[in-house]
Order: C-alpha cells, then sequence, then structure tokens
C-alpha cells in the first residue's frame, strides 16, 4: 500500500491525517515522488554531522508531507521536530519555510 492510499483510507474512517505518524513499514518501503523544498541551516559546514535545522516538503502521490526541525530548536539539537501532511502544496511550503526562516 502507498502512503497517499493510506492517508486516504484514514481520512474516510474520519481521522485528522495533519499530525497523524505513519506506520513504520510505510515511511521505510516509500520514496517520494518529488522534492518540492529543502532548505538547511548548517552553519559549521558540509562534513559537520551534527543536527541541524530543516524544512523539507516531499509529495507521495497527492499528499504533502512538511516536517522538519524548527530553527528555533538551534544547531545539533535534537528538539522540536514538526510534521503535517496536506493536500495544499502552498500551505506545505507556508509551513516548511516558517519553521526555517
Amino acid at each position: 500500500m502507498k502512503i497517499s492510499q493510506w492517508l486516504d483510507e484514514k481520512e474516510a474512517e474520519g481521522l485528522d491525517v495533519s499530525q497523524i505518524q505513519l506506520p513504520e513499514y510505510l515511511s521505510y518501503d516509500e520514496l517520494p515522488d518529488e522534492t518540492v523544498f529543502y532548505q538547511e541551516i548548517r552553519p559549521c559546514g558540509i562534513l559537520c554531522t551534527g543536527n541541524h535545522p530543516f524544512s523539507t516538503v516531499e509529495r507521495f502521490g497527492h499528499w504533502y508531507h512538511s516536517r522538519g526541525q524548527d530553527k528555533k530548536a538551534g544547531i545539533h539539537s535534537s528538539e522540536m521536530k514538526w510534521q503535517l501532511f496536506t493536500r495544499d502544496l502552498d500551505l506545505a511550503i507556508r509551513t516548511a519555510k516558517s519553521h526555517i526562516e
């Protein structure tokens, strides 16, 4: 089953899928159809292996998965992770940009 099909089923069941956690078998088995937006804050250099704030929007069928780590968390933090599933591309990009700016 594809991520978009699973989200459609959950939405049909009346669930709010905007903040839903994907089952592990779905999130590891499927690559996004497209990465629409990606931005990362990495002031310490490209070779640094620590966590860095980032925002991305990936498309799975007709769903957009906006996710990342908020800029307010700071460099090398693993806190303040966020996500949003939506069918609205503009909302997904606005959300991603608001967390990284």
